[in-house]
């Protein structure tokens, strides 16, 4: 039940898509001033070492993060080359986190919404993590935040503590804002039958709410379903969706006994910010651009509601 470590794929291609589109989505959410309530499901530690342990094991930062940084923060880089703004603003977080210019720390979804955190809209983020080592991490790095109450971490299943936060509580202005972000590991195969049963629930307790589904994208009829469940679900809620895909191809290097490793993944967005659908047809061919390797790359984007 616990193998599932993060630090394993920190910074790779789908933490790239999900934060550029977790990012996006925020910076449009924050353009009201009224407090927004955040919601991780599966924080996990929050901060990664690129040069630790467990990164370098699966080394999956190279063909994420490290590559792109490296496409377009490089000093000998064409000065006309445009970079689409969500992308620029993506590598901008990063190398906050990184102020000697080399890219040893990788922050994670938590550390992304602290990020844009803001004191003044009493905005509060609540971070659920089960796993024992990842839940202790996390709570050790949040502590040095020092943001109060701000911040909340519980060792707790994240698809169960979600329900009481929703709805959520009246903004300072009697709004009633939230964003959820829900990305489990999907090792186990009840994962995306719980992500369907949450979003159905969620939806139900909070239909206006903002929420962000990351899954995979591997042969296996749990994996293709979930997507196809999530658009059935915000059709019958009457919400407006967007589904965004990214396909980096086969590894080139690799020989045909070797693993492939995850070369896919997703971001279903229930009640998007109108502006999302066109930040991510000008960042997705840039992506595919700079992170496709060879055969199955491709991008998508569909939206309905």
């Amino acid at each position: 039940m616990f193998s599932y470590r993060h630090a394993f794929h920190a910074g790779n291609h789908a933490d790239v898509l999900k934060h550029i589109t977790l990012i996006a989505t925020l910076r449009h959410l924050m353009q009201k001033d009224a407090g927004l309530t955040m919601v991780d499901t599966h924080a996990g530690a929050g901060l990664y070492r690129l040069d630790g342990d467990y990164t370098e094991t699966g080394d999956e930062a190279r063909d994420g993060v490290v590559k792109l940084m490296g496409a377009l923060r490089a000093a000998d880089r064409p000065a006309a080359q445009a970079v689409a703004p969500a992308i620029d603003d993506y590598l901008d977080l990063i190398a906050s986190y990184n102020p000697s210019g080399a890219l040893r720390v990788y922050p994670g979804s938590p550390f992304v919404m602290h990020q844009l955190l803001r004191a003044e809209s009493r905005d509060r983020l609540k971070l659920f993590e089960l796993h024992p080592t990842d839940s202790r991490t996390l709570t050790a790095n949040i502590a040095q935040l020092e943001a109060g109450r701000q911040i909340v971490v519980a060792r707790e299943d994240g698809f169960e503590g979600l329900k009481p936060l929703l709805p959520p509580p009246p903004s300072a202005t009697g709004s009633k804002r939230a964003l959820v972000l829900i990305d489990p590991s999907y090792e186990i195969k009840s994962d995306y039958s719980k992500v369907s049963a949450c979003i159905q629930d969620a939806i139900k307790r909070f239909p206006t709410g903002t929420y962000l589904v990351w899954y995979p994208v591997i042969p296996r009829p749990e994996a293709h379903d979930l997507p196809r469940r999530l658009r059935t679900l915000s059709n019958q809620a009457q919400r407006p969706w967007l589904q965004a895909t990214l396909a980096i191809g086969q590894d080139p290097t690799h020989g045909p006994d070797d693993r492939p490793g995850l070369t896919a993944s997703g971001m279903f967005v229930i009640n998007p910010p109108h502006t999302l659908k066109g930040v991510l047809q000008a960042a997705l061919p840039q992506l595919l651009t700079h992170l496709g390797r060879g055969r199955g790359k491709s991008q998508a984007l569909e939206s309905g509601g």
